[in-house]
């Protein structure tokens, strides 16, 4: 069989009846287009839980937050828990699915560790070939594929396409080669993620922050996905705390009420495994919220701050007054 570069070099010599096939193309191929009626008269499949609430079928997602406060942990313990259908976070994966997990930037034998006290704290496994991994270390010139190249999408479809879940842990190390503040440097590993969820898989995107807090890089990104999840650190944090962080769903198209309530989590390590431990985080979001506003800072400033959206500050706030507690913000006091 030809290599992928082999391929590309035989497309490039046949450039010269290039402009002949483009005209077939155009002329023989229509987008598909389908009337109302018929449209809700089609049997779709139901988009099936991967991980209770938020992770379905054909689902794409990104986690992303400041270097050092845990996504890959968090990351590589959501796909231990949907390849062997279990719980974390109180999330659920109700059966086993097929996991690929591409990593871009963890030396191996860190990898392993980390991979080993996970497996560890499960009582359940995947099964066979259930978890597959990419990693650097592992490849022959240490030298990961490119998401922004053809030939690297297709070395990853090579395995991708055996998966249910495929998580890239993560974007800056993975998509290579582009500028992360613009936009057109996302559509190609936009158009192969909506090619993936076309065909029944679900992506989950790891991402750093910005100086700003919010994603580094184009936010183009998240018009396609359907969740959006923030990892941030509680404002009293303190270094001696390690692994302790607030977990927001900044965007949830499946989620409603008391599922898209952010979190306060923290990672637990012991000798041979961990322990994720997780409450609602509004109570202490919600004092942080009444001290930002008793110093009179402004709605914008809060979500700003908080990392809420305008319905999340909204529906905070609306609880604590319901409670009898009064939350008055400099906006509503100038009305």
């Amino acid at each position: 069989m030809a290599s992928l570069e082999s391929q590309v070099l035989e497309m490039m010599a046949a450039d010269n009846d290039s402009n002949d096939t483009i005209h077939k193309i155009q002329s023989n191929s229509r987008a598909v287009c389908i009337n109302i009626g018929d449209f809700l008269r089609k049997e779709l499949p139901a988009r099936e839980i991967m991980l209770s609430p938020w992770l379905t079928k054909q689902s794409l997602a990104m986690l992303y937050a400041w270097r050092g406060i845990g996504k890959s942990w968090l990351a590589l313990s959501i796909g231990y828990s949907v390849a062997s259908g279990g719980t974390i976070l109180g999330w659920n994966a109700p059966q086993k699915r097929r996991v690929l997990f591409i990593d871009g930037e963890l030396p191996a034998p860190t990898l392993q560790q980390r991979l080993s006290l996970i497996v560890n704290s499960f009582d359940c496994e995947p099964e066979k070939d259930g978890f597959q991994l990419l990693t650097p270390d592992l490849q022959k010139d240490g030298t990961m594929p490119n998401l922004l190249t053809t030939i690297g999408r297709e070395m990853i479809d090579c395995h991708a396409n055996d998966a249910d879940l495929i998580i890239v842990d993560n974007l800056s190390t993975l998509a290579r080669g582009g500028k992360e503040n613009e936009g057109e440097s996302w559509l190609p590993v936009q158009e192969w993620a909506l090619r993936h969820r076309a065909q029944g898989r679900s992506i989950l995107f790891v991402h750093h922050a910005g100086k700003g807090g919010a994603q580094r890089g184009t936010s183009r990104r998240e018009d396609v996905l359907d969740t959006v999840i923030s990892l941030r650190r509680p404002a009293e944090y303190e270094n001696t705390e390690g692994a302790k962080f607030e977990l927001l769903f900044e965007k949830a198209r499946n989620l409603t009420g008391d599922d898209a309530q952010p979190l306060e989590v923290e990672l637990k390590s012991f000798d041979d495994r961990i322990e994720w431990k997780y409450k609602p985080a509004s109570d202490a979001i919600l004092d942080r919220v009444e001290e930002l506003a008793a110093d009179g800072a402004g709605r914008q400033e809060i979500m700003i701050e908080t990392g809420l959206s305008r319905f999340q500050l909204k529906r905070m706030i609306d609880r604590a007054r319901e409670s009898g507690r009064m939350i008055v913000i400099a906006d509503a006091r100038k009305k």
